[in-house]
């Protein structure tokens, strides 16, 4: 963003700074894709002259400001200089403020064009491209150069204070970066190796996979080299990408450590969070007439923003304080400081999903940013999600009885055309080569009904209609992308009086396609965890570049610190658990008698941990025990992990890869055991078995890469609670016959010393090394 001497910045963004007034007004006007955009632009300027130049970029300088930008066409043959925008709906309908913006940026491109050909006078043109109807409108005005200069230096003047300040900012930061000392006394046990491995990798400009153990700070250990390295890379951005919400808390945690530690070096971190858990009126639409906090939002944003830039800690209760201060949306005020951070702690799908913002501005800006990935054997799955789109068809028949007249004919063609694809289905579920291409363009005419209802009805729809649009443009969408990564399935159900219903799946297998394009586009992605193995597999799904550096970092503990002990007596497959929950209980009762303390005990379900926990408080009233429940909000969560005292006695009972596997820090006398009744395997049904067909036929091993390597990093991940600091001394009984395996002790921690019981009953006949269950 900054290059000496001055300060650079894009068109687009210069004049959302200085252009940008009035009400925040999100009144649903839904505007084209990106693919739409794309083809849109190409269509107006296949349109054009011969002479017709596309895509022209442009360049100018006032005092320290270097502004440069594409402009999207300039006809030699008329001097019309073209800013196209695409659209959908009436052109009428377009809110005033965001005219003014689309001429401010057609302006600044004006003059950029006069000087770069020293034209005396040029026409400027706003393209309107009707992507439904492919129609344009034009609206032209002729300039003189001089008027446009005018306009351009004016524009510039109002943004010169703000650019001088970050200037400063930069500067003072990189300074304070280069001198930035370790927060702490001393490194931890690996957490040098760690640091200097991170440094490494943005120095070189390349991607690092990080396993490194729980409980040698891995948070500071990879932050504080990034921010090392500021200055020598300049970096302009370090997003910090979570997985979850304790994730996002470690970081800030981290970051106010080593800011507290430099008080001369000024550093911006902001916090970003999802919109329902930072809107102040959630009863209300987002637009002036509406929402207090949206009138007038761009009026008061200049003062908000000033005041915000002054802040280190930028977390959620700090942004929300100053954006109340200045009676705007805390929300949109933390999009906006996300131009100006230092550092951005925020969830994956800030950077990765289909329309992350993050990534988004830092492409439009040409930002050099570098990704810190934390606890990245999440990004699997979560990967999975965002790519993926699913419908369901008593939504649609909801949405049928209330919709508008205007579009129950569209929704009508959908509905029978999900119909047809019931009649060759015998089977409850069923999984397809590529989904049909009549049921997708009924989709498309129909999301295109609604966009053009959403036009002409600004007030908007009901939020079921609203939310089976959503979910039909992202099905859209994500069916523009399938190839042999993807899974297409029809899950048949009674609906009402038996009538068939189905949901269909667009369901992202392998997300390496659209999650390596996010990371190359870094100067450097750093993925870390604890559980990063075998790097196989997580290098095919996460799709990581050629180069990319692999490390298993050093474990601060000692083998004794942890007495891991594999009960191979019991089998925890699902036809031999009524025999196993005696067992169970006995042998955690016995534990429990031996060294009385806190424990976990984990299982493969909610139904299994019930039976056991059931039975347990059945014989063994006198110990306390408490358990994880289906849908847990946020405090009930909290009360189960403040259980865990010091000086408490009991066992929490929790689901395996639930809230309480990962994430959650029990140091000391807090936690010193925890029972694992389960090797994690994925549940086996029909779309797993898909799943596994899939993997074999892409990696050649769908077994192991759809059941056993998720379900080892889950166990590992639940087991890496019990011992957090080097003074921590604990147990851990991995139950299941399956943990004597060769191959799954392969899987498990380098400095674990595994201890196994020697006979084995109830289910340790394997019959083969895919018996599961």
């Amino acid at each position: 963003m900054t290059q000496e001497p001055g300060y650079s910045i894009a068109v687009r963004a210069l004049c959302e700074f200085t252009a940008k007034t009035g009400d925040l007004d999100l009144r649903f006007t839904p505007s084209p894709t990106a693919m739409e955009g794309i083809v849109g632009h190409r269509t107006v300027a296949s349109r054009r002259s011969e002479g017709y130049q596309a895509e022209v970029s442009l360049e100018g300088r006032y005092q320290t400001l270097k502004i440069k930008g594409r402009a999207d066409g300039y006809d030699p043959a008329c001097n019309c200089i073209e800013e196209v925008k695409t659209y959908r709906g009436d052109l009428d309908k377009q809110p005033a403020n965001h005219r003014q913006l689309h001429w401010a940026q057609a302006k600044i491109y004006g003059w950029l064009m006069c000087q770069k050909l020293q034209l005396p006078r040029i026409d400027v043109a706003l393209v309107y491209f009707d992507i439904v109807s492919e129609k344009e409108t034009c609206l032209t005005q002729s300039f003189e150069a001089t008027q446009l200069e005018g306009f351009f230096e004016q524009q510039c003047a109002l943004f010169l204070a703000w650019a001088e300040q970050e200037m400063t900012h930069r500067q003072a930061r990189n300074l304070g970066a280069q001198t930035l000392a370790f927060p702490h006394a001393g490194f931890r046990t690996g957490q040098r190796h760690l640091a200097e491995s991170v440094f490494k990798a943005v120095s070189t400009g390349r991607c690092l996979m990080a396993q490194a153990p729980t409980g040698i700070g891995k948070t500071v250990g990879t932050l504080f080299p990034m921010l090392k390295a500021l200055a020598p890379q300049r970096l302009d951005k370090v997003f910090f990408l979570t997985a979850k919400t304790p994730g996002r808390k470690l970081a800030l945690d981290a970051a106010r450590v080593i800011t507290q530690s430099a008080p001369s070096m000024p550093l911006r971190v902001l916090e970003m969070i999802a919109r329902d858990k930072a809107c102040e009126h959630p009863d209300k639409a987002c637009h002036g007439e509406a929402c207090p906090l949206a009138r007038g939002f761009y009026d008061r944003l200049p003062h908000a923003r000033a005041a915000a830039s002054q802040v280190t800690l930028l977390d959620q209760a700090a942004l929300r304080d100053i954006a109340l201060a200045h009676d705007i949306c805390p929300y949109y005020l933390s999009q906006e400081m996300a131009r100006w951070a230092d550092v951005v702690v925020a969830d994956y799908n800030y950077y990765f999903d289909f329309s992350a913002l993050l990534f988004g501005l830092a492409q439009a800006n040409g930002w050099t940013v570098a990704t810190l990935v934390d606890e990245a054997h999440n990004l699997v799955e979560r990967g999975r999600q965002m790519y993926s789109a699913t419908l369901d068809q008593s939504s649609l028949a909801a949405v049928r009885k209330t919709a508008p007249e205007a579009l129950k004919k569209a929704l009508q063609r959908v509905n029978r055309q999900w119909n047809a694809l019931h009649e060759p289905q015998i089977a409850v579920y069923q999984a397809y080569e590529k989904p049909p291409d009549k049921l997708l363009q009924a989709l498309s005419l129909c999301t295109t009904a609604i966009s053009d209802y959403l036009n002409d009805h600004p007030q908007g729809l009901d939020s079921g209609l609203q939310a089976f649009y959503f979910d039909a443009l992202q099905f859209s969408r994500v069916a523009e992308s399938f190839d042999e990564h993807f899974l297409f399935d029809i899950h048949k159900r009674e609906y009402g009086r038996q009538r068939n219903a189905s949901t269909l799946c667009l369901r992202n297998v392998v997300p390496a396609g659209f999650l390596r394009p996010r990371l190359t586009a870094a100067r450097s992605s750093v993925l870390f965890s604890a559980t990063l193995s075998p790097r196989n597999y997580y290098t095919d799904l996460l799709g990581t570049p050629a180069d990319t550096v692999w490390i298993d970092v050093e474990s601060p503990f000692q083998a004794q610190q942890l007495d891991v002990q594999i009960v191979s007596r019991i089998s925890t497959r699902f036809a031999h658990r009524q025999a196993s929950l005696e067992p169970i209980v006995a042998l955690m009762a016995r534990q429990f008698s031996e060294r009385p303390g806190n424990y976990l005990a984990f299982f493969s379900s909610f139904d299994y941990l019930q039976q056991v926990a059931g039975l347990f408080a059945e014989r063994h009233p006198q110990i306390a025990t408490w358990s994880q429940s289906r849908g847990m909000g946020e405090a009930p969560r909290q009360a189960f992990l403040e259980r865990f005292m010091e000086h408490s006695q009991g066992i929490g009972f929790a689901v395996l890869g639930g809230a309480f596997g990962e994430g959650i820090d029990l140091p000391g006398s807090r936690l010193i055991g925890a029972f694992i009744a389960t090797l994690g395997l994925a549940q086996f049904n029909p779309v797993n078995e898909q799943m596994k067909q899939r993997m074999a036929a892409i990696f050649g091993d769908g077994y192991d890469y759809t059941y056993l390597y998720p379900g080892l990093q889950k166990v590992v991940q639940a087991a890496g609670r019990v011992i957090r600091t080097q003074q921590d001394r604990g147990v851990v009984m991995l139950i299941d016959d399956r943990f004597g395996e060769a191959r799954v002790q392969h899987l498990l921690p380098r400095w674990w010393s595994v201890s196994q019981e020697q006979h084995n009953c109830c289910g340790s006949e394997l019959a083969s090394t895919e018996d599961l269950w």
